[in-house]
């Protein structure tokens, strides 16, 4: 995979999920090449891409094997909260100041959480069906056995949340994590519009799932839509933000949403 220069004038940031909106695990290419044509199409206008995914950055870079990447992002968003830029024999650097910042936060947070989260995990595992997991850098989530369980356990917590301000969580599907709530995909976007010093009406962001609807606003970004294989939740919150409904899934959706604000 080719790392590309960056354009003399970045005119703007494409945003897009990894899981459901890009890769497609039921079809073969998991990631139309056609994707890839719009997308230099695009960067030769000065519009620059990358991943804004919950993936680990590890699992985001074996993700670009499975959808036969040609070219390297020019970012990425791991974990919806670590930025990385490419660097050279494929690797990434991470952005230091950011993710510095955003590692103290979560610390922070989740040192305050602690009874909190002991109490909402006694509850998981008393009450429901779900599984408590605990991983290095994430040390509370949960994994549901359904998306009723999940909204069960999301209403649960949402009443409880208040008594810790910092504490903040991201879904997606049956997965859930605990995380500091001014650190989302939204706001890593921000980010990345802010060292390009650009704003968000310069942006387009697309994605499929609980965790998109963040980065999916207007706040941070001008263009927004959505694949036809979104969940119901997000195809009302784009469509309230005025953003585009695909009328094809996936990677397809993501070509027919680029051909409709850059035609």
């Amino acid at each position: 995979m080719q790392k590309l220069d960056l354009p003399k004038e970045i005119k703007g940031i494409l945003s897009f999920d990894f899981d459901g909106t890009l890769l497609d695990p039921t079809t073969n290419p998991q990631l139309d090449p056609l994707f890839f044509e719009v997308i230099d199409e695009l960067r030769e206008q000065g519009w620059i891409w990358g991943i804004n995914t919950g993936r680990s950055q590890m699992q985001t870079v074996a993700g670009f094997n499975e959808g036969v990447f040609p070219v390297l992002p020019d970012f990425m968003v791991a974990r919806e909260r670590e930025l990385y830029t490419p660097g050279d024999y494929g690797r990434w650097k991470p952005i230091t100041e950011w993710n510095k910042r955003s590692e103290k936060d979560h610390k922070k947070m989740f040192k305050k959480s602690k009874r909190l989260l002991k109490e909402i995990r006694s509850y998981v595992e008393e009450s429901t069906n779900a599984r408590w997991v605990s991983e290095e850098g994430d040390p509370a989530g949960v994994v549901a056995t359904s998306h009723e369980e999940m909204d069960e356990i999301i209403a649960h917590i949402d009443e409880r949340k208040s008594k810790v301000e910092m504490m903040g969580y991201l879904r997606n599907t049956i997965y859930m994590r605990f995380s500091h709530k001014d650190y989302h995909k939204g706001s890593s976007l921000a980010e990345i519009t802010r060292r390009c010093d650009l704003d968000s009406s310069q942006v387009f962001a697309i994605g499929d799932g609980h965790n998109d609807i963040d980065m999916l606003h207007k706040d941070y970004a001008g263009m927004i839509a959505c694949p036809a294989n979104s969940s119901q939740e997000v195809k009302q919150h784009v469509e309230g933000q005025g953003g585009y409904l695909c009328k094809q899934p996936a990677s397809l959706g993501v070509v027919e949403a680029l051909r409709h604000f850059f035609d």
